[in-house]
């Protein structure tokens, strides 16, 4: 049997009584490294579950699967993943390749991030399509995430941000050169997910534009949700630039259409009340 086991969003403890006791009668574990992280390190994770954990980074799962599912149709094997397992599609090919090889599968979900951003008050039914903002290089800078906010914000939807993760990267040298050296991880912050975002509004405006998000644009910036020093921040997309929210991983919200229950959870943890006085569009129903 293949186990996808989810470990939720805090620390060793998050694992549900369910996927602990997958994870010890399990022959190996494999730990995915590389689509999240959780607060505590393999060492931590390993002393609480009794077993002996394998790094899985993005290589060995997407490249070489079947030694990752290699004797799994007589033994079991457990594959754990931040959050919940199929936060990511990846964890969705492993599920096919299992399938293909015949090999049985069990899911032992969790909390991810999808629905535990509900903590800063905002009703999960009112969200939109979640998008990705990913690093800008020198010579890449994408804007179709802006594109699907702007959509979401028509429709009155609020949305969800993914922020970037660079872990175990090349440098296109490196690649270009088939050198194993690897960039050191990289997490992006609230901050540099509104720069880019500021960025973009700039842009549009100089093509002759009126984007639908401005810098006034109420925003919430979420840290280390799940953790015990969880942080949340609401505020205009400026101030999301210069908010201080410390170590990742972080999470950014641009709100559509607020309900007044929403602005009231909201305030709770404004940067600056003011913030909120003249630039929120309510529902009421």
């Amino acid at each position: 049997m293949l186990y996808l086991v989810g470990l939720g969003l805090g620390d060793a403890k998050d694992i549900t009584v369910k996927g602990l006791e997958a994870v010890r009668r399990c022959h190996r574990v494999y730990l995915e490294a590389y689509t999240s992280m959780l607060t505590v390190g393999k060492e931590a994770l390993e002393e609480f579950y009794g077993k002996e954990l394998i790094l899985a980074d993005r290589e060995m799962v997407e490249q070489e699967a079947d030694s990752l599912l290699k004797e799994a149709d007589v033994c079991d094997v457990a594959f754990l993943v931040v959050g919940d397992p199929f936060g990511a599609t990846t964890h969705s090919d492993l599920v096919l390749r299992a399938v293909k090889l015949g090999i049985p599968y069990k899911v032992i979900h969790n909390a991810s991030i999808m629905n535990a951003v509900g903590c800063c008050g905002l009703q999960l039914y009112n969200f939109g399509e979640t998008v990705s903002i990913v690093f800008w290089t020198d010579t890449w800078k994408p804007e179709s995430f802006f594109d699907k906010i702007e959509k979401n914000r028509q429709n009155g939807m609020h949305t969800l941000c993914l922020l970037d993760i660079k872990v175990k990267e090349q440098s296109l040298e490196n690649l270009m050169k088939g050198r194993k050296i690897y960039e050191p991880p990289r997490y992006m912050s609230v901050n540099q997910a509104a720069e880019q975002l500021l960025a973009i509004i700039q842009n549009r405006r100089l093509q002759g534009e009126k984007p639908e998000i401005t810098e006034n644009t109420i925003c919430v910036g979420l840290a280390r949700v799940g953790a015990p020093d969880e942080k949340i921040a609401s505020g205009t997309l400026q101030q999301m630039s210069t908010v201080e929210l410390g170590a990742p991983l972080h999470s950014l919200i641009v709100t559509g259409t607020m309900h007044p229950l929403e602005l009231e959870m909201l305030k709770l943890f404004s940067v600056d009340s003011s913030s909120f006085e003249n630039n929120v569009c309510q529902r009421t129903t």
